[in-house]
């Protein structure tokens, strides 16, 4: 086994337990699951807008108007107050996340990062406009490592699922006599249901509690979770509160009957994953309720809930963020952090809001405007002038909802478009119907993009971005929104050919169909383009050119690991300046970059934003392998995950003093390898011909002691090409090598690694003592700084009751794994040269993705299946 070997070898792919026949088919499905879900959403969607297009068969669009206005101010303020009732209890949601891990936090800091994730989670709730990529953002900023933030989204996400479970069931139990009938069962069967399901969760909860088995560390305390049961109980009451208000005032259902029908609605909502359960929650109220009372007010209620919960909180936190970004203006100290924190979750916020203004302008062109407006107009402006705007505003809706993916990843191009397209809308607004309230929410958006200008510095370009499924899955979704609101709008319009040349300024299905052919049209072309775009050519080996632009990248920087980049067996992505580049290879679905971008630190973030931007495209998953800390607030931005691998150690030449009594080992190693006889030499690349085939002879003996075969990626294999390219560390016994390291470095001499690590079974004992001891003395007499010695796997795993599960899976394979791998011998070894430990870690999207990224590092490292089994 090499002294450099970074991985556990024990771990058994899963197909190894599966028939062969079943395992294409689990390819294809894992392959596939983004788009199967993707269609999934698409379908239920569909099936969800034709029920409440059938629902709403007698209403008319002025009905919903009229409703609307006979809602008082009084309602909407009830509404808005228990609106922000809601917020402040499901920022609860994260401070008790923190207390179960054991954090700490400011509560200013922690409410304004939950408002935001919240804001954005349940106005648009998809892709990477997602509550968990706000929440690795901000947290990776207040000190939590990636485990920890998993940690948070975890509990967060669970306490919301056992809550709402909970407290439909309490509720039903209390109302079974009201609400049975819109279960279509009888109260008696429906008490039962819900006493049995709420027995059920307390067994599990008791059990689960006093056994000792690997989930006990991750339960809550008792206290906490009741107090998150209270919470999320709380919460759900106010949220149905808040459309409650608003309901018909001779609507009869009580309180606690409308609160379960709501959570049932939230439930189904949450699984069918539909963007912010856009029309489930709406069929759902509509077929319980509408028989009670007019299905026309409802429907007014249930718009003016989605304005108030949904649409003004996001407006609120991209307030607040613009605002902490005009802090910086101010150079306060104490504002610092406020600053920091609306750097962070602007991206996602702006992103949100342009994917408001666009679902706006496209709903809006299929919605007719005051015809008191258009009147005035028309006396102003001409009328093809009108049509033109009303068109082209339908367009710029798509337009900035695609352009808001770019937003959160930064692009400055995306900003460059989303500005532009928004102010050409908002001058739109004035010309196609006078419409004031998309003119400040457009304004609203130019204002706040103003305000974020530096914070969009990424100059990839938007158009050789490719849509993903669900951003996909995200237009048709808005396209059938806008196809149900104009046939519900215009249901009293006889359809004809000709209504497609009528230019009339009253004709407003006309412009409707006009407007909806433009949306749909422009739909299908940006999603052909993304299926249809050439594919990626599969990445290559690096050639002969491309190697010597990454060496002379090596030699000027600090980490002599990146010279692995010489076993050509990884691709490689240039920065644009030709200034930093970053390595990887695939195995499986995991696109596996080692150490991250090396090079020019200016260069990092483009590289990571390219790297994971080329391995979704390809239906890939981003991994990154041995990353160092430094490397982590990068990644969360991108909504990635550290799990800590271990840690490397490093020796400090500078201060090491082989006279002192803390080297004293090493100064009787050097003593005995004196007495032994054993001849210790540094020969560098030029001197290495005349010895490759004695290095070899030790090699292939080395191997077959151990019984092992060479491994690749994160470790050199003995290739007479790479090993001839870089010094080579001999030790002699009577003239013969007995024992060779091979030596990485760099031009900047602030740090030396070695590779790999061999000896025959002739050399005496303690001989790489006597070579690794020789080797140190040797680099500091040539100027090194320090000297890395490799990375221990699983070293430094910290496993406290509130770690994540990572954390107790890590120490437990570490403390009891070493039948397979020698964990605590390879850090004793190291720890006897006083080394610092740095840590690294293992950077993924999350979800299953850390295992599964680790058994495919594990197999790219191996060399395979056999060469895992074969260690």
């Amino acid at each position: 086994m090499s002294w450099r070997s970074e991985t556990p070898e024990d771990a058994t792919p899963p197909d190894e337990a599966m028939p062969p026949r079943s395992r294409p088919v689990r390819d294809w499905l894992s392959r596939n699951r983004t788009v199967l879900l993707a269609l999934v959403t698409w379908v239920v969607f569909a099936a969800v807008a034709y029920t409440t297009y059938r629902i709403t068969g007698d209403i008319r669009y002025k009905d919903i108007l009229h409703a609307l206005e006979a809602t008082t101010w009084t309602d909407i303020l009830i509404a808005g107050f228990f609106t922000v009732v809601s917020f402040v209890l499901l920022a609860g949601y994260d401070v008790n996340a923190l207390r179960h891990l054991g954090k700490q936090a400011n509560l200013v800091q922690v409410g304004m990062i939950a408002f935001s994730a919240y804001a954005i989670g349940n106005t648009v709730g998809f892709g990477p406009l997602s509550a968990g990529a706000v929440r690795y953002r901000g947290y990776s900023r207040l000190g939590l490592s990636g485990e920890q933030i998993a940690g948070v989204i975890a509990f967060v996400t669970l306490s919301f699922g056992l809550g709402l479970t909970v407290t439909t069931a309490l509720a039903a139990l209390v109302a079974a006599d009201q609400v049975a009938g819109f279960a279509g069962l009888t109260p008696q069967m429906l008490r039962l249901l819900s006493a049995a399901l709420l027995l059920a969760l307390t067994v599990a909860a008791v059990i689960l509690w006093r056994s000792d088995g690997w989930l006990r560390p991750h339960m809550p305390r008792p206290g906490i979770a009741l107090g998150q049961l209270a919470i999320t109980a709380a919460d759900l009451m106010v949220c149905a509160t808040v459309l409650w208000v608003l309901l018909p005032q001779d609507l009869e259902v009580s309180w606690i009957s409308f609160v379960i029908i709501y959570a049932i609605a939230i439930g189904l909502g949450v699984l069918s994953h539909v963007p912010a359960g856009l029309g489930v929650l709406e069929a759902v109220i509509l077929t319980t309720l509408g028989g009670a009372t007019g299905t026309d007010a409802l429907l007014g209620s249930l718009v003016l809930y989605r304005v108030i919960y949904h649409v003004v909180p996001l407006l609120i936190a991209v307030v607040v963020v613009a605002w902490t970004e005009a802090l910086e203006a101010l150079h306060s100290p104490r504002l610092e952090w406020a600053q920091r924190m609306g750097t962070l979750l602007a991206p996602s916020l702006l992103g949100s809001l342009a994917v408001i203004c666009g679902v706006m302008l496209i709903f809006s062109s299929v919605i007719p405007a005051r015809e008191a407006n258009l009147v005035w107009l028309a006396g102003y402006v001409p009328a093809l002038l009108i049509e033109g705007a009303h068109f082209l505003s339908s367009l710029i809706g798509l337009v900035l909802f695609v352009a808001a993916r770019g937003l959160t990843q930064r692009l400055d191009g995306a900003y460059w478009l989303t500005l532009g397209a928004a102010s050409a809308a908002f001058l739109f607004t004035f010309v196609k119907a006078l419409a004031p309230y998309e003119a400040v929410m457009l304004a609203a958006l130019i204002g706040f993009l103003l305000l974020s200008r530096p914070l969009f510095d990424r100059p990839a370009s938007l158009f050789s971005q490719t849509l993903t499924p669900p951003w996909i899955a995200g237009i048709a979704t808005v396209a059938i929104s806008a196809i149900t609101i104009l046939l519900f709008v215009q249901k009293d319009v006889a359809y004809s050919h000709a209504l497609w040349w009528q230019f009339e300024i009253s004709a407003e299905a006309p412009r409707g169909l006009r407007a909806l052919l433009g949306v749909v049209v422009l739909s299908a072309l940006i999603a052909i383009r993304s299926l249809m775009q050439p594919s990626r050519p599969e990445p290559g080996m690096p050639d002969e050119a491309e190697l010597r632009k990454a060496l002379a990248i090596v030699e000027t920087q600090d980490m002599g690991e990146a010279n692995l980049v010489r076993m050509r067996d990884k691709s490689l992505i240039f920065s644009d300046a030709g200034d930093a580049f970053l390595m990887y290879a695939v195995q499986g679905q995991s696109w596996i970059s080692l150490f991250g971008p090396i090079g020019a630190p200016r260069a990092q973030a483009e590289l990571i934003w390219r790297f994971i931007e080329t391995a979704r495209a390809k239906g890939g998953r981003p991994v990154f392998y041995q990353v160092p800390p430094s490397l982590l607030p990068l990644c969360a931005d991108a909504g990635l995950r550290g799990l800590k691998l271990g840690e490397r150690a490093v020796v400090d030449l500078e201060a090491m003093d082989l006279q002192s009594s803390q080297w004293a080992e090493q100064r009787q190693a050097l003593r005995k390898g004196e007495r032994m006889g054993l001849a210790f030499e540094l020969l560098e690349p030029a001197s290495l011909g005349p010895i490759l085939d004695e290095l070899q002879q030790v090699s292939d003996a080395w191997l077959a002691h151990h019984d092992t075969r060479e491994k690749g990626f994160a470790l050199g294999r003995f290739e007479r090409d790479y090993v001839a390219e870089q010094p080579v560390a001999v030790l002699r016994a009577e003239g013969r090598i007995v024992a060779f390291a091979t030596v990485m470095q760099t031009g900047t001499k602030a740090e030396a690694t070695l590779d790999l690590m061999r000896f025959a079974r002739s050399a005496p004992p303690g001989s790489m003592d006597v070579l690794l001891c020789n080797l140190l003395v040797e680099m500091k007499r040539q100027g090194f700084r320090s000297f890395n010695l490799g990375m221990a796997p699983l070293s430094g795993i910290t496993a406290h009751q509130a770690a994540p599960f990572w954390n107790h899976l890590g120490q437990s394979v570490f403390e009891h794994g070493e039948r397979f791998y020698n964990f605590r011998g390879l850090r004793s070894f190291k720890a006897k040269y006083r080394p610092e430990w740095q840590s690294r870690y293992l950077v993924t999207p999350g979800g299953v993705s850390p295992l599964a990224a680790l058994v495919d590092v594990t197999l790219l490292i191996g060399g395979g299946l056999r060469g895992v089994m074969r260690k």
